[in-house]
């Protein structure tokens, strides 16, 4: 079992920044896939960026230039830090962790951290 903890969420000014942490725990196996997921109210939780073990990462459009995802792998910490931020942005924010066990897939979530961009 995997646990995710996510912290940094909170009130901002359009324009400001933040910067969001995923602390996991539990069975980690070194492959995996860890990202950063939103959901505003009334829409379907979105891909925001993922980045693997390896460091490649992945953004969506509307972050890209924006936002930066990183992790350290020796602590098993996730970031996002979230720049220029806009009112658009204003989400609950989920950490994510994808890894594959022999033939199984497997996919965890946190609990969600809310960021709150203000106009």
């Amino acid at each position: 079992q995997v646990q995710l903890v996510e912290s940094g969420g909170g009130l901002v000014q359009a324009g400001g920044s933040l910067r969001l942490s995923c602390a996991a725990s539990g069975s980690i196996f070194s492959a995996n896939t860890m990202g950063w997921y939103r959901q505003a109210p009334g829409n379907q939780r979105e891909l925001v960026a993922t980045i693997t073990s390896g460091g490649s990462t992945n953004y969506a459009d509307s972050v890209k230039g924006r936002f930066t995802i990183s992790r350290d792998n020796a602590q098993n910490t996730l970031y996002l830090q979230m720049s220029s931020l806009k009112p658009e942005d204003t989400a609950v924010y989920y950490c994510n962790l994808k890894q594959r066990i022999l033939l199984s897939s497997y996919d965890y979530w946190g609990q969600g951290t809310q960021v709150t961009v203000s106009s």
